[in-house]
């Protein structure tokens, strides 16, 4: 027996051993070109690379020439073994035709996202003239779809015609899944239709695509049509129904497919027992997935992370954290996808302890690198709170994606960090390019600021970018001009939207609301439940809520019985805040009162911090003793409502009653928030706290307040020194009044703002009496509007009119 024979039936039996010693001891003339493709042949089925390029090394040092079928078998051990990059290299000296190892390469790169590679191997392909084949455009097609690129598709398309691949049903079966990948639904429907043999994969890709574009339904219909017309289903079409099931919500239905699998014998199958727990989970049934769970021979990672996501679906956070924790110990190790699962779960729950657990079993398998998982512990870390930690993850990623930035933005917005999301919008400005994700992420910044110079520069960057049509991002710039003072342009804005959706309408109703135009507000609501769009929850604490602020107490009471009675809602807390609220306001104590008592679930602290509020403005003190004792039972550390009561007993000159009240608040080490004011000048936020001198303006301020309260005292007005809060003469307490923070604010805005422009001032708490009533008469004196934002809602002083008319 020859030496070729033998090491040919060494390959054969599959001994790669004995075949690699008996090559290294021949003869250069000894050996055929065919055995050492056989050699190469069983490199590649075993994935021995090192031996692979052992052999490349013989045939380079015996003098072969690489090209023909030796080129062709060495490329193709490279690409099996994984080493796509020698495999390229020689795949590009060698000069062959053969359309097998085209196809190889194209394939091979799309394998590893690199899409665009494969493209231009097709195009040069066509540019040699190589006889391409029917694989060739079902590799080259799923390269167009993966990247969305309906242009270069279409031009495939109109090749394969001209090539007359039309008919070819694996062909038309990659069209059909081309089409749906990019969104072109009638499209994929025209081939199937025009497709007279149709297969199964034909059929398996028009259930598949309707239900990834959102047309699960459709997908039903085409999987009905396919069983009238008996043709035999297979296992990707259990799971491809499965998961158009699972888009729609469909139990029923999912249910009988159950059964029809059982009896088709596919329920021992990992990838339908994966598919099916994960439709029960979607569709709401977690106690089937967990039965299909438990009944499962063997669980794989996917089987673990369904179960996991369902758990978190279902709002059941410690379930998952649990599955998780079992996962482990089974020994089963997580991926990406399971990680994600668990972190969205610790979100949910808002358990930063659990999540930093997870961060530190992250780090032990180095899966940190991951932008997927960074960009999920970001936001992890911003929905339980901690942007310290969120920031100390996206600083220390190597690569950001637009994901990344509106997660941080996104955070900053939500946790109360308006500046820093305006910063790091900057920031993001310089490296990439914002989307409309980002834009609704940094809008609410700018609202909550009420800068809206900053906003006004966001609204043209929207129009630029032509963001205007993503609703997100109306109803945040809706948002953004009602909190901003501009309510008129907030409504124009509001117009514009043609499909408004129930956040369109409550932003509005809710604007009105907090600017204390109760009838505009009501109007709303109406309108919007004429246009066929039905109320929620919000938007009731919303109608509520504008109610209160705008002394409509009977209005408020129709809307609290619609919600209940024609609406079906029950009221949670913040609508009985809202009632009590408005009674409080309305001056109805006693009333107020008695509702808290008969509410059928527990009052919190808001609502009885409500009925405290509604005591100072009507100066019950007695009432408000007995008040605050039940909030301080339920927030004993909340300094706000030590704070009110204190002023409370301060208005009253019930001075023994402050001090020993804001000993109580020494002892238990709590401190007053501070009241400040800020006013946005040329797109400059100048911030100002009661009794501040260190404004560089600080005695043009000064002066410009003492003229305009000789003025008011021309006028007959005598300072409210109720509300300087201090236990000293009138002379002190008048001075001490013309400290506050929005004073300072509002005149600064009269000093820097050119005749006309209107003064919009934000204070992080309520005004007070005194403030109003020099605001009121500011903007008299001083023929100028002022727009005065507090913690509770806006004041429009126009002609020494407020448009509050005393409901604050």
């Amino acid at each position: 027996m020859d030496v070729d024979t033998k090491i040919c039936k060494f390959c054969e039996v599959g001994n790669l051993k004995n075949a690699m010693e008996l090559l290294g001891v021949s003869q250069k003339s000894e050996l055929e070109t065919k055995t050492y493709c056989s050699v190469l042949q069983l490199c590649a089925e075993l994935k021995s690379l090192e031996d692979g390029k052992m052999v490349h090394s013989i045939i380079c040092s015996n003098g072969l020439v690489v090209d023909g079928v030796l080129g062709s078998k060495l490329v193709f051990m490279y690409v099996k073994c994984g080493d796509l990059r020698e495999g390229r290299r020689v795949f590009d000296k060698v000069a062959n035709e053969k359309v097998f190892l085209w196809n190889l390469m194209i394939n091979e790169y799309s394998k590893i996202g690199d899409f665009g590679e494969s493209i231009c191997l097709f195009r040069k392909m066509q540019e040699l003239g190589i006889e391409v084949n029917s694989h060739t455009f079902s590799c080259v097609l799923k390269c167009f779809a993966a990247l969305r690129n309906v242009e270069g598709g279409q031009k495939v398309h109109g090749y394969l015609l001209r090539l007359g691949f039309g008919g070819y049903n694996s062909v038309v079966n990659s069209l059909i899944a081309f089409y749906f990948k990019c969104g072109r639904v009638e499209s994929a429907q025209k081939l199937f239709d025009e497709l007279s043999d149709r297969d199964v994969i034909s059929w398996n890709s028009m259930i598949s695509g309707y239900a990834s574009n959102g047309l699960g339904k459709k997908g039903l219909e085409i999987f009905k049509e396919m069983l009238c017309l008996r043709v035999d289903v297979d296992l990707a079409t259990i799971v491809n129904v499965l998961v158009a099931c699972a888009s729609i919500g469909t139990l029923l239905f999912g249910r009988a497919l159950h059964a029809y699998a059982i009896k088709a014998c596919f329920d021992g199958e990992g990838m339908f027992n994966n598919t099916l727990l994960d439709m029960y989970s979607k569709c709401g049934d977690l106690d089937a997935a967990i039965r299909v769970f438990e009944k499962m021979g063997k669980r794989s990672v996917v089987s673990w992370t369904s179960m996991i996501a369902g758990f978190v679906r279902e709002g059941s956070s410690d379930g998952a954290m649990r599955l998780f924790s079992e996962m482990e110990r089974k020994g089963v190790s997580p991926d990406l996808f399971t990680i994600t699962s668990v972190l969205h779960a610790c979100a949910c729950n808002g358990s930063l302890e659990s999540g930093r657990d997870v961060h530190t079993f992250i780090k032990e398998k180095k899966m940190d690198s991951s932008l997927f998982v960074s960009n999920a512990l970001m936001d992890m870390y911003a929905k339980c709170g901690s942007m310290e930690d969120a920031h100390s993850v996206f600083s220390q990623m190597p690569v950001r994606d637009i994901i990344s930035w509106n997660t941080m933005i996104g955070g900053y917005s939500k946790n109360c960090l308006p500046n820093e999301a305006l910063n790091l919008f900057v920031d993001m400005q310089r490296v990439i390019k914002p989307n409309s994700i980002t834009m609704a992420c940094i809008l609410p910044a700018c609202a909550s600021l009420a800068a809206l110079e900053r906003g006004r520069e966001i609204h043209g960057h929207i129009l630029r970018s032509r963001f205007f049509s993503d609703k997100y991002v109306t109803n945040a710039l809706v948002d953004m001009y009602v909190k901003c003072g501009v309510l008129v342009l907030a409504r124009l804005l509001f117009d514009m939207i043609s499909s408004k959706d129930l956040i369109s309408w409550t932003v509005m109703i809710a604007g009105y609301g907090m600017h204390g135009f109760g009838s505009e507000a009501i109007a709303t609501f109406k309108e919007m439940r004429k246009a066929g769009v039905e109320p929620d929850e919000v938007a009731f604490i919303s109608i509520l809520y504008a109610c209160s602020h705008s002394g409509l107490l009977d209005e408020g009471w129709r809307f609290f019985n619609i919600m209940r009675n024609e609406c079906n809602i029950e009221p949670k807390l913040e609508h009985y805040a809202c009632m009590v609220d408005l009674l409080a306001r309305a001056g109805k104590l006693s009333k107020a009162y008695r509702f808290i008592e008969m509410m059928p679930i527990a009052p919190d602290a808001t609502i009885w911090g409500a009925l405290l509020c509604g005591c100072r403005i009507h100066h019950d003190i007695k009432l408000a003793e007995k008040v605050a004792e039940r909030v301080f039972e339920l927030e004993p550390e909340n300094t706000g409502y030590y704070v009110l009561l204190s002023n409370i007993y301060a208005e009253a000159e019930k001075w023994e009653k402050v001090k020993k009240l804001r000993e109580r608040i020494g002892r238990r080490g709590l401190k007053k928030n501070p009241g400040c004011s800020w006013i946005e000048i040329r797109g400059k936020v100048n911030i100002f706290v009661a009794g501040d001198s260190s404004h560089s303006q600080a005695k043009k301020i000064e002066s410009l307040l003492k003229r305009l309260r000789m003025e008011m005292r021309e006028e007959g007005y005598f300072p409210k020194t109720r509300y300087a809060l201090i236990n000293a003469d009138d002379m002190e307490k008048e001075v001490a009044l013309c400290g506050h923070s929005e004073k300072l604010a509002m005149a600064f805005g009269i000093l820097s703002l050119p005749p006309g422009k209107t003064i919009r001032v934000t204070k992080n708490l309520r005004v007070c009496g005194d403030c109003h009533e020099m605001a009121k008469f500011m903007s008299k004196s001083a023929s100028r509007e002022i727009v005065l934002r507090d913690s509770n809602r806006f004041h429009h002083f126009k002609d020494g009119y407020c448009s509050c008319r005393g409901f604050w």
